[in-house]
């Protein structure tokens, strides 16, 4: 059960992440929201009833995490739980997007998530416990058109979680990952701001409630990986084990942006 675990939540301020932290309360937990924005974090912790911390958090300054994690020890001990959650995409085609957007998306994404891995894990070891949750994609098993810096940032974060958790083999520290597909989340305000790919995919889209429930039940029982839904995890399946004929047989489909 979550009762009583202190969970760390990146990009908690909206969608997901503080839907995660409202369930996380209301089991019991204590949520430890961060955020780029105060104004905005202010305003999420207002949603959350009982017990909760918040910190404002940039994943892309090192010395920031650094201190914002040693802060958050200090008052509350370690973690029992990092969400690598924060990130954020660009949809366009690679002839047409400057270099500047696959770096951000990069340095949010990916090293983001490093970072604050990294402030942690030295601390989960040292306890003999803990768990490093990262919120990555189903655009990091399947590629779309329009998507090459965003899916490549969701690789790279796969990449990453797969081989630390071979590291972590025996320690104590679980390392998991949920994969979702795409999810009705302030998230295509910058992806999508014309709507048209949001307008494709409506019938697809899951809530961030359903998307947050499955991180919580990922950390009251810790899994290895998780995709969602069914069907993207049906596709990524079919496109590890023939990817030319997925590209053949879906990928008039998946050019949806």
């Amino acid at each position: 059960m979550a009762t009583g675990k202190k969970v760390l939540i990146t990009g908690a301020t909206s969608g997901i992440g503080l839907r995660t932290a409202v369930m996380l309360a209301q089991r019991g937990a204590l949520p430890i929201l961060t955020g780029r924005s105060a104004d905005k974090l202010r305003a999420a912790t207002e949603a959350v009833a009982g017990a909760h911390a918040a910190y404002v958090l940039d994943v892309t300054d090192s010395e920031q995490v650094a201190e914002t994690m040693e802060r958050v020890r200090a008052e509350h001990g370690v973690p029992d739980v990092l969400v690598n959650n924060a990130g954020f995409g660009w949809f366009e085609a690679a002839v047409d997007a400057p270099l500047a957007h696959y770096e951000a998306m990069m340095d949010t994404n990916y090293m983001g998530m490093v970072r604050c891995t990294k402030a942690l894990l030295p601390h989960m070891l040292a306890r003999g416990g803990g768990q490093i949750l990262t919120v990555a994609s189903i655009a990091g098993k399947l590629g779309t058109p329009k998507s090459t810096g965003y899916s490549a940032t969701k690789h790279a974060v796969l990449g990453f979680a797969n081989a630390l958790r071979l590291e972590l083999a025996g320690t104590g520290v679980a390392v998991s990952v949920v994969n979702p597909g795409p999810i009705d989340t302030p998230f295509f305000e910058q992806a999508d701001p014309d709507g048209s790919y949001v307008a494709n995919v409506r019938w697809f889209m899951m809530s961030p409630e359903r998307v947050a429930g499955t991180i919580v039940r990922v950390i009251e029982r810790p899994r290895a990986e998780v995709n969602l839904p069914r069907m993207a995890a049906a596709g990524a399946k079919l496109y590890q084990l023939f990817p030319r004929l997925a590209d053949r047989v879906a990928g008039r489909w998946l050019n949806q942006k």
